[in-house]
């Protein structure tokens, strides 16, 4: 949790507000646990099993609100992989006509097939110039990332965090409790290497999931035009690399700020 914790301070968070979001998980979760056994819980029973009071419990009215995006369901995130993935069987697709006439390569075909005609395409094209992903001039467009990841858009890099980070945990806990078959879940670890070294494997993964990347994208886009209406499974599948310099690390938790006394003299 400690990344969590210094997320939410970096953010102005306070403990009252992390207290509400706890106290509401609890709940959810709790419901959530009697619900799979069978059973619609009480207000007793889900003060039980969460060791809050009833007043609490019964405080909470309605369903948490959730605040983010879900990234899976954004038109702009589709279409730009979908963009992505065209573009690297044919980089003459890296800059393509906004419109064109017939079926034609352009961004309004592209963006048409990844929305499934649900979103103008005028208007993904506004939000993947406003995250900087892509550049307008003169009728064409040009894609500017090599993912959908909005560094320029706070609210959207929560939402990505909190999906891939939720998904990540899920398959964790999924593999510590054991109530299913195991799913992926693998790491590799060094220690007393140099930061450079770091950086150059950081690199090299980043290499080998670019390639790994487009094919699983093109495997779940004929998996999903090739599911019917009723089809209702989803899959994430992710990479993460983190690095720090250890002794920066062990020399900032030495560090303690001057006690100052509050008596007066």
């Amino acid at each position: 949790m400690r990344p969590m914790i210094r997320l939410a301070l970096g953010l102005g968070l306070k403990h009252a507000n992390l207290e509400l979001m706890l106290r509401e998980l609890l709940i959810d979760e709790a419901r959530r646990a009697w619900l799979a056994k069978g059973v619609e819980p009480n207000l007793s029973q889900i003060s039980v099993t969460t060791g809050l009071n009833r007043k609490a419990v019964t405080a909470k009215v309605r369903e948490s609100e959730e605040p983010l995006p879900h990234t899976e369901m954004s038109a702009a995130a589709k279409t730009l992989t979908l963009w992505l993935q065209l573009s690297t069987d044919d980089p003459a697709l890296l800059t393509l006509p906004i419109a064109a006439e017939g079926e034609a390569a352009s961004f309004e075909t592209v963006a048409r097939h990844a929305s499934r005609g649900n979103v103008h395409h005028r208007t993904i094209l506004d939000e993947l110039v406003r995250l900087n992903m892509a550049t307008e001039r003169a009728g064409r467009v040009e894609l500017n990332a090599a993912g959908f990841v909005p560094a320029t858009d706070l609210k959207g890099m929560l939402a990505f965090l909190g999906d891939n980070a939720r998904d990540h945990l899920l398959a964790g806990v999924a593999n510590t409790l054991g109530a299913s078959a195991p799913l992926l879940e693998r790491s590799v670890f060094a220690t007393g290497i140099s930061v450079e070294d770091c950086e150059r494997i950081h690199q090299l993964a980043r290499q080998r999931w670019s390639a790994l990347h487009h094919e699983l994208t093109r495997e779940m886009t004929r998996a999903f035009e090739a599911a019917d209406s009723t089809a209702s499974g989803r899959i994430r599948v992710g990479i993460y690399t983190y690095y720090e310099d250890g002794a920066e690390v062990a020399k900032a938790s030495m560090a303690t700020p001057s006690k100052k006394s509050d008596r007066k003299a």
